[in-house]
């Protein structure tokens, strides 16, 4: 698999259908599953990355996977149509805040989707010594 980059603005229609950009779904594959993600916003998992978490979900106890519940409860999985959408089930979208603008991120073995008011208030935080402390805590 390659690995998901870049930003990329789109807007929901009225049946909750987003475009997922082509560059995406050739790094990610034909395959989503589309869950609540961290900060307010929704990861898009492709199947490599989905079939290590639910390994990892079969090997836990019992009392650690109830955890993991909200993860696998509220999934979908999505196959882009032939336009490239995949429909944003309605619990997801009022998890994220998605109403109409959306931004979809590639973050490495996976996507995220996020309300564009959200995605902003995300860039505002970012500063160069934050940008600074992240590289070299990856060593750069």
């Amino acid at each position: 698999m390659m690995s998901a980059t870049g930003t990329y603005e789109h807007s929901l229609d009225a049946k909750g259908r987003l475009f997922i950009p082509a560059q995406l779904r050739r790094e990610l594959g034909d395959t989503l599953y589309v869950t609540m993600g961290l900060d307010g916003c929704l990861a898009v998992y492709p199947q490599e990355t989905w079939d290590t978490f639910t390994a990892k979900f079969a090997a836990l106890p019992m009392s650690e996977s109830v955890a993991m519940r909200p993860l696998f409860a509220n999934a979908a999985k999505c196959e882009p149509d032939s336009q490239g959408r995949i429909v944003i089930p309605a619990m997801l979208r009022k998890f994220a805040a998605l109403e109409k603008d959306a931004v979809i991120t590639g973050v490495h073995n996976r996507a995220e989707i996020w309300s564009a008011e959200r995605w902003q208030e995300k860039q505002e935080e970012i500063t160069p010594e934050k940008m600074n402390a992240i590289l070299k805590g990856l060593g750069l």
